[in-house]
Formats: structure tokens, C-alpha cells, sequence
């Protein structure tokens, strides 16, 4: 018996995979809950459809219906078949994060969920059944400043005293050619700093990789902008408190979690005005909204060459993520609405 089934259905661990880990780890000691699907680090060991079909059958702590949070097309699939061909006693979450007009597919399926949860006010535009607007949160307690970052740096056992990283899939859209280029400006002038593109490459995007890593080789910088690949979740905090900033530069980004990780590390970052990055900015005080490589590139060396604004920068970032994108208060937030839900039943 649940009242609340978490769906996870991509075995790949993406950046929706890893809000809905954030936020389910918070969920766990408030509900009678289970995660269906593909495992979730640090979350519940996942059942299957099938048992969160018969969980579903009769709801547990007096409630009218379980709750079924999808985030996917597949997940809002499995859950339209539970409630309106098995007629299951269920209600359907979906969050959304998308800052543009869904295809039709996706439309559809929207449209027939019972809330919708969009992450930002531009995400709201997009969906109908918008029940609130939740901005996805960190996990403060794994994501921390290091006591000390040099030391941090040198824990991760790349080159140089300090280091400076882009994270996400390496394609187009999410910019890391722009990263590239803005390092390809920047190191020569800081010869104690490190690149990092943390992501990979999809086959489609190999001949994409190649000519980055053929334009850093040109310039004689192999060795200090690095493609060390996917980062495990479970490795990346100790990685992001050595940084000395985080850079995104993609063209178009529904949400981005990697400057909000970065400033719950106590790290400032860089990014171009997409997704949530502005808010993230907090005008300037935890990070920095850029137009293009040339702009980061400046910008960075302003801020490495000036250890008193980093450090201010560094402790507004982190008490900006404590303070207002906590997964706590997603948490919070996307709980008032299913017990809106359970309220109107």
C-alpha cells in the first residue's frame, strides 16, 4: 500500500534523473512512498510497473488516491494506463521544465495530467493544469563549500592550482564550444588553472568532440583542457567544492542544475541567460550572466585575478542556495500540491 509512487523509467542517469533524486531523497521520511522504474542514487530500491500498479489498487494512510509524479513521456504513459484504462484510483503529477512549445506528443499527454508543476514562471507559459511554480532545489547537505578549495583541487588529482569546469552533454545546444573557445582565451594568460568538459559526446556529436579537441591541440592545450567524461553523482561534490568557478554556455537550457551544485559548493559561476541562471545570478552576487566566449573569458580572469571578490562571491553562492533553491523547499513546494489534490478529491 502507497500513497505516492515516484516514476523513474530512463536507465540513463540524466539531469531529470537527478532532480528527481534530490527531491525524492527529501520525500522519503514524509511519505508512504516507492520509486518505480530504473534505480535512483541514494533513493529507494525501485519496484516495477506492475507492482506499482498493485500498490496503486487501494492507497495507504486514508487517502482517495495514490499519486503518480512522472517527468517523462513514458512515465505519463504508464500512469494515463493506471488511471484511465485500469482504471486505478490515481492522480497524475507531471513537472515540467521546458522553456519552449512541447511537440504534439508531449502536448497531449500534458494536457490530460491531473497538475502540473513547472519549474520556472517561462516554463508555466507552456503547459496547462499549472497547480504552482516550483524551482528545482539542492541537496545543501552533499553539495558543500570545502574547507579549504586548494586542497580540494588537489584531492581531485587534476593538474594545476586551481580549476574551472562545464558540465552536461557535449553538443551544440548545450554550448561547449563556447567553453572551449573561452578557455582557448583564457589559460594562456593563467597557467595555473585547468579546464574540465564533464559529459560525453552522443554518436551523433563525435565529429562535434573532435574538432574541439582538434582546435585545443592547435593551440598547444591539451594538457589543460581535459574530457575526463561523466562524472558518477556520487563523485561530484567532492569535485565541485575544489572549482574555482563553473562555466554554461549553451544555446538553449530548460532549467540547469550545475550553476545551483556549483553555488551550494560554495563556487561562482558563469553562464549564458538561459534557463534559471539569471535568478540563479542574484544580480551578480553569486554569478555571472555572459553574452559569448570573449565575455567569459574577460570575466573569469577579473574574478581569478581577485581572491576578495571571489571569496564574497563564493559565500553569497552558497547562501543563496541554502536560503531560497534548497531541495527542501522543492520539496515543500511540490507537496502543496499533492495535498491540494488529496484535499479536493
Amino acid at each position: 500500500m502507497t500513497e505516492l509512487i515516484v516514476t523513474n523509467f530512463n536507465p540513463n542517469f540524466t539531469g531529470v534523473s537527478a532532480t528527481a533524486a534530490g527531491v525524492l531523497r527529501a520525500q522519503v521520511p514524509r511519505y508512504d512512498l516507492a520509486l518505480a522504474g530504473q534505480p535512483l542514487p541514494g533513493c529507494p530500491i525501485p519496484i516495477s510497473k506492475d507492482e506499482a500498479r498493485r500498490r496503486s489498487r487501494q492507497p495507504s494512510n486514508g487517502r482517495p488516491f495514490v499519486i503518480w509524479h512522472v517527468r517523462r513521456n513514458t512515465e505519463m504513459r504508464a500512469a494515463l494506463w493506471a488511471r484511465d484504462v485500469l482504471r486505478l484510483p490515481v492522480r497524475i503529477v507531471f513537472t515540467s521544465a521546458a522553456q519552449r512549445r512541447h511537440s504534439a506528443l508531449p502536448r497531449w499527454l500534458i494536457s490530460r495530467m491531473d497538475a502540473v508543476v513547472a519549474t520556472t514562471e517561462r516554463a508555466a507559459e507552456f503547459v496547462p493544469h499549472v497547480r504552482a511554480v516550483v524551482p528545482h532545489g539542492v541537496d545543501c547537505a552533499s553539495f558543500a563549500p570545502a574547507p579549504d578549495r586548494s586542497v580540494a583541487w588537489g584531492g581531485t588529482g587534476y593538474p594545476g592550482a586551481r580549476g574551472i569546469a562545464t558540465i552536461g552533454r557535449i553538443r551544440p545546444e548545450k554550448g561547449t564550444d563556447r567553453f572551449v573557445e573561452a578557455m582557448l582565451r583564457l589559460l594562456p594568460d593563467q597557467p595555473d588553472v585547468t579546464a574540465l568538459v564533464l559529459g560525453r559526446a552522443g554518436r551523433s556529436d563525435a565529429a562535434f568532440l573532435q574538432g574541439l579537441k582538434d582546435q585545443i591541440a592547435a593551440a598547444g592545450l591539451s594538457g589543460r583542457i581535459l574530457f575526463p567524461g561523466e562524472i558518477a553523482p556520487a563523485a561530484l561534490p567532492a569535485l565541485l567544492r575544489g572549482l574555482s568557478a563553473v562555466v554554461q554556455m549553451p544555446r538553449y537550457e530548460g532549467y540547469g542544475m550545475a550553476p545551483l551544485e556549483g553555488m551550494a559548493s560554495g563556487v561562482p559561476f558563469f553562464a549564458t541567460d538561459a534557463g534559471y541562471y539569471r535568478q540563479f545570478s542574484q544580480r551578480g552576487a553569486t554569478g555571472v550572466i555572459i553574452r559569448d566566449a570573449v565575455e567569459a573569458a574577460e570575466a573569469l580572469a577579473a574574478l581569478l585575478s581577485d581572491p576578495h571578490r571571489h571569496a564574497a562571491m563564493a559565500d553569497a553562492a552558497r547562501a543563496a542556495a541554502t536560503a531560497q533553491f534548497s531541495v527542501e523547499a522543492e520539496a515543500d513546494g511540490i507537496g502543496a500540491v499533492y495535498d491540494a489534490l488529496w484535499a479536493g478529491a
